[in-house]
């Protein structure tokens, strides 16, 4: 399997966990470093153009994320099988660099490219 270079928000702090996401010349991957299942929600660029669309307006949309009481946020894969878990602030952390463009770059024509905020492993 390919390498993949993972990049997280610039607003989540260093050495922090946070909401990860890496290209292959054909998908989309997003986990949370800190997640100790591991998950790997891996997506279309055209699933995840129209979830920066949506977080864009809206840092909860109701279509694929959940708000759970205990400050959980769930972004669930379109068909239910992956789900990746953070918590409020990262959620907030990545929805703000959404907002910001740091992840338009891989929904333009070359994802793969590389992005100052980028690392091997998440974990």
């Amino acid at each position: 399997m390919t390498e993949l270079n993972w990049q997280k928000s610039s607003l989540c702090g260093t050495g922090d966990s946070c909401i990860h996401v890496a290209a292959t010349p054909r998908a989309i991957h997003i986990t949370e470093s800190g997640d100790p299942a591991g998950a790997v929600l891996t997506t279309t660029p055209d699933a995840f153009r129209g979830l920066l669309r949506a977080l864009r307006e809206d840092p909860h949309p109701g279509d694929h994320v959940t708000l759970g009481g205990d400050a959980t946020v769930r972004l669930h894969a379109p068909d239910g099988a992956t789900t990746v878990t953070t918590d409020r602030s990262r959620w907030d952390a990545f929805v703000r660099g959404v907002r910001a463009g740091e992840f338009d770059h891989f929904v333009a024509q070359n994802p793969a490219h590389s992005h100052p905020n980028t690392c091997q492993k998440p974990r």
